[in-house]
């Protein structure tokens, strides 16, 4: 039987830790999951590979994938657009692969009006005051920003409601056995055992 792969979203506010937790995740190995490959308008940087890094685009391309609607989301950055193509998962996941896409939370909430199936996992910090002090030891920002950053986090967790999962990331090690844990689950339900079997009946 052909399973279809699992459509992973990883969200949560800044500064939780989503990149370390994911990173953590492909370490494992228990399963062989693919990252998500965005399209950017960003120019190349030496080293980076078009179609392993990112999918380098224009502006009037990238413009062009947002009025056909090829994009499951995008945002705009620091003047250049960041999103992620619609084929390129669709493409992962009916080759049997799980992707994973680590993104911010609007980003994850674009994803779920376009591919509700996916499975929606809110990484929490264990509370706002350990969030503020992982920002604060980033070292990257200034205050003004940190206080932004606090005030969009609060705003984020609100929308917690409208995920699958919470995932309180007290520690990398428990979050990581946490998610594999969701995802194991995931792929042995009724439902997706009854769906790959009338897939296989279809072809």
């Amino acid at each position: 039987m052909t399973e279809k792969g699992l459509l992973i979203v990883l969200s949560g506010p800044s500064g939780v830790g989503k990149g370390t937790v994911r990173q953590a995740i492909f370490s494992q190995g228990e399963r062989d999951f693919m990252y998500s490959i965005s399209a950017t308008t960003r120019k190349q940087r030496v080293g980076e590979v078009d179609s392993e890094d990112y999918f380098f685009k224009s502006r009037e391309e990238f413009e062009s994938m947002i009025k056909n609607n090829q994009l499951l989301e995008y945002t705009e950055y620091v003047g250049n657009y960041y999103g992620t193509p619609i084929d390129y998962v669709k493409k992962t996941l009916n080759e049997g692969n799980d992707i994973f896409l680590e993104i911010e939370v609007q980003g994850a909430m674009q994803v779920k009006e376009r591919m509700p199936e996916g499975i929606f996992i809110f990484l929490t910090p264990p509370d706002l005051t350990e969030l503020e002090s992982r920002i604060l030891n980033r070292g990257t920002d200034e205050s003004p920003i940190i206080q932004q950053r606090m005030e969009k986090a609060v705003e984020e967790l609100n929308l917690i409601r409208y995920y699958d999962y919470a995932v309180e990331n007290d520690t990398v090690q428990n979050a990581v056995k946490n998610i594999l844990a969701i995802i194991q689950s995931e792929h042995l339900k009724v439902s997706r055992f009854l769906e790959n079997q009338l897939t296989d009946e279809k072809e």
